[in-house]
């Protein structure tokens, strides 16, 4: 997701505040007439380990991979070609704004692994640089799906060697956010935010401004309810992804984030439903589920469910590693018949194994403040 009025996306760049870290300037930020530079220095996260290239199945994960940029092309055209033959990646979304970098960069996946699937991303279905005016974002979606196909990409339900993947649509609806929201400051609105409000273009019948688009996703997936249904039978592991969020605790609390509004376009509570659906409402120690959208790398089991995103990001988040940097990635989850190890070091994930989450404290973290202009 790319927020226009915050320049440098900083509201999904938000830093881990630990009593023993404190801001360095490092990257200007600019806010109305004023510039306020912060930035936490992050480790870098270590590459994982793969496993045994000779496994049956190798699973790696990666989402928001934004080829518009040609750095992040050239990252993806450096993938090996040898090491990932027998594996399988999962594409978490925003893999491009254009269909044809999408399809470029699909092929050369494709190309470098022997399985690849993917979920639809918000910048995947924006029109505004498409060459055909007619095209809406629910054509283009259709298109992309249709890209897939003819390319070999997955986005149906399926079991390899024992596993089941399972993709899952989804969109993102304001009323996902039930937390108590920031007052007393001058937040843009999401229209102002968001650029999805005005580079998506849906047909009369959706509407951003309601559940409705979040409804039609997840419809999408009631397609492939058999298939769902055999899997859940026949697999005692399964991985299911989306692109956004399926619950509002895989994001920082409101006070720590620049753009405190960020958990009104992100998630979907009919997702978690879904998921709990095929994983269980208590989970289990093979049930895991892969999203991305926000950039923040996040690796945590929550109610027996294991959520996780592997974001690939944009440039300037990799060099000033907001997301881990980039040599950890794709990430290997399964390897030889179990998951890996968790992602560490993870920021945000780990603060919340240790702090309590506490959303109905509106007090902004002290880096919030001082953008916002108050004093801590």
């Amino acid at each position: 997701m790319l927020l226009q009025s915050l320049p440098s996306r900083i509201c999904l760049m938000q830093e881990l505040f630990r009593p023993n870290l404190r801001p360095k300037r490092v990257a200007s930020i600019s806010h109305g007439r004023q510039s306020k530079q912060f930035c936490i220095a992050r480790p870098r996260i270590p590459p994982c380990a793969h496993g045994d290239a000779n496994a049956v199945s190798r699973v790696f994960v990666v989402s928001d991979l934004h080829t518009d940029y040609p750095e992040n092309m050239t990252w993806v055209r450096s993938l090996s070609t040898v090491r990932y033959r027998k594996d399988i990646l999962l594409v978490a979304g925003d893999v491009a704004e254009t269909h044809n970098d999408f399809a470029l960069t699909m092929s050369l996946l494709k190309d470098r692994f022997q399985y690849v699937f993917y979920v639809p991303g918000n910048h995947d279905l924006w029109c505004r640089r498409e060459e055909d005016d007619r095209l809406d974002s629910v054509k283009k979606l259709n298109v992309l799906l249709e890209s897939c196909k003819g390319l070999g990409v997955q986005t149906t339900p399926m079991v390899i060697d024992g596993l089941g993947i399972i993709p899952l649509f989804s969109w993102y609806h304001e009323s996902f956010d039930k937390e108590k929201d920031i007052i007393g400051i001058r937040i843009p609105s999401l229209e102002m935010t968001c650029k999805d409000f005005h580079a998506c273009k849906w047909p009369g019948e959706l509407d951003t401004g309601d559940d409705s688009l979040a409804l039609y996703f997840d419809a999408m997936n009631d397609q492939c309810c058999n298939t769902i249904r055999e899997i859940k039978k026949s697999c005692s592991q399964i991985i299911t992804f989306s692109h956004f969020l399926p619950r509002q605790d895989l994001c920082p609390e409101k006070r720590m984030l620049f753009y405190p509004n960020l958990p009104k376009i992100i998630g979907s509570e009919y997702l978690e439903t879904r998921i709990r659906s095929i994983h269980g409402t208590g989970g289990s120690a093979s049930a895991c589920h892969v999203f991305g959208h926000t950039h923040f790398p996040w690796d945590a089991v929550l109610d027996g469910v294991r959520y996780l995103q592997a974001p690939l990001a944009y440039p300037r988040e990799r060099k000033r590693r907001m997301n881990g940097g980039e040599d950890w990635l794709p990430f290997c989850i399964y390897s030889d018949g179990k998951f890996a190890d968790r992602i560490s070091p993870c920021y945000w994930s780990d603060y919340y194994l240790v702090n309590p989450r506490m959303p109905n404290v509106t007090t902004l973290a002290p880096w919030v403040a001082r953008f916002y202009g108050q004093t801590p």
